[in-house]
């Protein structure tokens, strides 16, 4: 005579959610959030303004340890790249909910010509990257007074009889 045991749903899910997660292992894939295939990294969100004549970057990289972090400048093209690894324990765990990425996180912008990267300060605090970078002069944005005509006293095409 065969025990069967309760239907518990979580049970399910998660027994579900695993042959998933080692199917896509198998062929390739990488495990995460947002699941993606191959080599490819997961982008942190980023913020960039410019502030008195500086362009601010900021990165979210929670829960990253600021040694796995690396910040590389080649020409104009600025490179953000962490790593997060996932902790391995012998007790297998049934996640009812698994939304943290583990892997390569890596984000790369254009910086405005001019930028010299020994000039960029970095700061990293409560799992946000700061870098601080002096925007050369002939590279500052600068703003453009637009002059508007008055238009009721001509007619249209601005010729007048």
């Amino acid at each position: 005579m065969a025990f069967s045991r309760p239907w518990i749903p979580f049970r399910e899910m998660g027994e579900f959610r695993r042959n998933i997660d080692d199917m896509l292992k198998h062929l390739g894939g990488k495990i995460g959030f947002p699941l993606e295939s191959g080599p490819t990294a997961a982008k942190p969100p980023i913020e960039s303004f410019v502030e008195e004549e500086r362009l601010i970057v900021r990165a979210e990289l929670p829960g990253i340890d600021p040694k796995d972090i690396a910040v590389n400048v080649v020409g104009n093209m600025l490179t953000l790249r962490a790593s997060r690894q996932e902790e391995h324990e012998t007790k297998k765990r049934d996640f009812l909910h698994r939304e943290l990425t583990y892997g390569i996180l890596e984000r790369s912008m254009t910086l405005p010509q001019g930028v010299k990267a020994e000039d960029i300060e970095a700061s990293f605090s409560n799992g946000l990257l700061q870098l601080t970078i002096p925007i050369p002069e002939e590279s500052v944005p600068k703003e453009v007074k637009v002059h508007v005509e008055n238009t009721e006293s001509k007619p249209p095409g601005g010729k007048t009889s």
